[in-house]
This record gives C-alpha cells, sequence and structure tokens, in this order.
C-alpha cells in the first residue's frame, strides 16, 4: 500500500499521521489570557527541538470554523507558555480540559486542578504536575488554508521545575513518572514497559571505511 497524503481529505490525512507517529508525547500547555484566566489544553503535536539552547514545538490547529485557539491567542499576548507533563494521575483532569470552553471559563477549576506562580513567565504552572517547562515565546510558524489552518509554536525552555521526589544523581527520574503518551483516536499509552539497548560503539577506523 502507497498513500500520498496530498490526496487524503484532512481527516484521512490526519489519521495516517496520528498512526504512523506514535506513541506522542502530550504538552500539557497552561497560559494566562488577556482577562486573566487561565487556559490550560493539551496537544499531543509536540516535541523537542533542540538542547542548547532548549527549544521546543508544539502543533495547534484551529477550531472548525477556523478561529484560533484560545491557547494560541494566550501565547501571542503574553509571549510565554508553560508546558506541563500528564501522568497517569493526569489522564482523566487532561481530558476533561481537552473540549472547547469559551475564553472566559479557566481549565483549571474544570479538571479540579491548581495554578502555581512561575517564576520568570506570566503563565502559571500546573501545580500537580511533577515536571513544569517554562517557556518563551520565539517565533509562530502556519500552515493549511483556512478554515483548516495549523499553526507551529516554537518556544525556549528557560526554566524547568521538578518535584524532588522524580530527581536523583543529576536527572530525571523517569521511570518515576508514570508519564503518558498519545496514540491514534481516543487511544493512550503508558510508559512503564520499557526496555533498553546500548548504541553501537563505532570505531574510528571502522568510520573511515
Amino acid at each position: 500500500m502507497k498513500v500520498d497524503p496530498t490526496k487524503l481529505d484532512r481527516r484521512a490525512a490526519h489519521e495516517l499521521l496520528v498512526g504512523t507517529a506514535l506513541p506522542r508525547p502530550i504538552a500539557f500547555v497552561s497560559t494566562i489570557g488577556e482577562k486573566g484566566v487561565y487556559n490550560l489544553a493539551p496537544f499531543s503535536f509536540f516535541i523537542p527541538m533542540s538542547v542548547k539552547p532548549a527549544i521546543v514545538g508544539i502543533g495547534i490547529g484551529r477550531k472548525r470554523d477556523g478561529a484560533k485557539k484560545d491557547t494560541l491567542v494566550n501565547i501571542e499576548l503574553t509571549k510565554d507558555f508553560v508546558i506541563n507533563l500528564v501522568t497517569e494521575a493526569l489522564a482523566e483532569p487532561m481530558n476533561q480540559t481537552a473540549g472547547e470552553y469559551p475564553p472566559e471559563v479557566d481549565e483549571f477549576k474544570i479538571a479540579g486542578l491548581t495554578p502555581g506562580r512561575a517564576d520568570f513567565v506570566k503563565s502559571p504552572l500546573l501545580a500537580e504536575s511533577p515536571v513544569n517547562m517554562e517557556c518563551r515565546l520565539l517565533q509562530i510558524l502556519e500552515y493549511g488554508e483556512f478554515p483548516r489552518i495549523n499553526n507551529f509554536v516554537i518556544g525556549e525552555v528557560i526554566q524547568v521545575h521538578v518535584k524532588d521526589e522524580f530527581w536523583g544523581d543529576g536527572e530525571i527520574q523517569s521511570s518515576k513518572l508514570k508519564a503518558i503518551g498519545r496514540m491514534g483516536g481516543d487511544l493512550y499509552c503508558r510508559t512503564r514497559d520499557v526496555f533498553e539497548m546500548k548504541r553501537p560503539v563505532i570505531s574510528d577506523e571502522k568510520q573511515e571505511g
């Protein structure tokens, strides 16, 4: 089977991508609006892009009528956002925030979650998350045609908060986080079943050959 994504309708193209790019980490993004209302929403088109500087990217689609989602509007306004790690314990609250609520609705309250103060950005942290990344906006790219426009938000991570119980030996203890990932459709996955493989060591002699 060979599939040309340019010949698929939007839904089929979406299912093709999310059915192959998996499991995907979830960026649980918290922002603050013009009137001080907090916003919290999950996005699974999320990827680290660079280490030094620490750069991340998030894909944010538009609403069905082409209007910008509150997360994007808020990021354009404040030039910052926070990415919060989603754990198994946060799965259901995270799902509650995935609805398209009006701008005046605080998704922290909808999901029964707690906003916390960040060190360098205006956007709030998610207190219940074990890891929070304060991000400063660098660039917003735009793709597609109205109303199905997609924006790719690029931000620099300027501060990372890690709860003490998940930090040891100078690094995050990822095996303790119980993070979850996104699959296709309404499916998610756990990250407890892991295995290890050492990378091959290539000698200089073999590299030259």
